[in-house]
């Protein structure tokens, strides 16, 4: 039986950076996907996690710098690849990365992550995840064991294997997400990827190299000191899923467990922050 979701469509003025912001805010009461488009974001939320109440803590609603308004309705768990198929736009990083749906034309960059998002985030127009995608570009990943925290889609991983990362662990708590990973990860022909659904529980015992995590700033802080000891000495931890403003919480939290911080990347008011070991 398909699970009955609670859809709200968000007409957002101006455009941007209000739905990068509003996305975010829904992420941390419950909303698990969102599909963007040029007039906003129509956002999804599980009908068992809904409450009349649930846009209360939704600050940027009540900004006066943007006007946001919006629809609700129920709906079934289906026909949703048709809502990505008019939505999904093919996107490049830095002229060397593609990430594109099957029904797209292969543009012929270095690197081409073919991608079904389905309902998982992570699709690289998201600003995190274009930015994860221009730190993971910049490293050397050959040989080095990942860990794509919070995984999405999966791209991030499939991107680390693409560049030679091996073996990689991808992780996300949402049984869609996971369920996406695993079909992305076969239809990119990857064979170094593991993925699992869960949380920081299942980190026990592990070691990386690089990990990767782009989620939001209070799972982050949660998580921060299991991450830290999964990384091995000289690794690399990638963090993302944040605002400017969030950094200096990030720094310290992070700075506890002696990483230093070697490289920021911002798009719009978002940012990405690499530390080292």
């Amino acid at each position: 039986m398909d699970s009955i979701y609670i859809e709200y469509n968000f007409i957002v003025v101006p455009n941007e950076p209000a739905t990068e912001i509003l996305i975010a805010e829904l992420g941390t009461v419950g909303f698990e996907s969102f599909v963007e488009s040029n007039e906003g974001v129509t956002a999804y939320i599980q009908k068992q996690d809904w409450s009349e109440d649930i846009l209360n803590d939704i600050f940027i609603l009540s900004s006066t710098e943007f006007k946001i308004t919006y629809t609700k309705r129920e709906v079934e768990q289906t026909n949703w690849n048709a809502e990505w198929e008019k939505n999904f736009n093919p996107i490049q990083v830095e002229d060397k990365v593609s990430i594109r749906a099957p029904f797209h034309e292969n543009p012929n960059l270095k690197f081409d992550i073919v991608i079904e998002p389905k309902m998982s985030f992570g699709t690289g127009h998201h600003e995190t995840t274009h930015m994860m995608v221009q730190h993971l570009l910049a490293l050397d990943l050959e040989g080095k064991k990942v860990l794509d925290m919070g995984c999405g889609t999966g791209i991030l991983a499939i991107f680390a294997e693409m560049k030679g990362a091996t073996p990689i662990d991808a992780i996300d708590i949402d049984a869609w997400c996971y369920e996406n990973s695993i079909e992305n990860v076969q239809r990119n022909n990857c064979n170094h990827i593991s993925v699992y659904e869960g949380n920081s529980s299942l980190l026990e015992n592990k070691q990386y190299d690089v990990i990767i995590a782009n989620i939001n700033r209070n799972i982050l802080l949660n998580d921060m000191e299991t991450y830290t000891k999964c990384l091995n000495e000289n690794g690399v931890l990638l963090l993302s899923g944040f605002y400017q403003e969030d950094i200096s919480i990030i720094d310290e939290e992070v700075s506890k467990y002696k990483l230093s911080l070697d490289k920021t990347i911002q798009r719009n008011n978002w940012v990405s922050l690499r530390y080292q070991k």
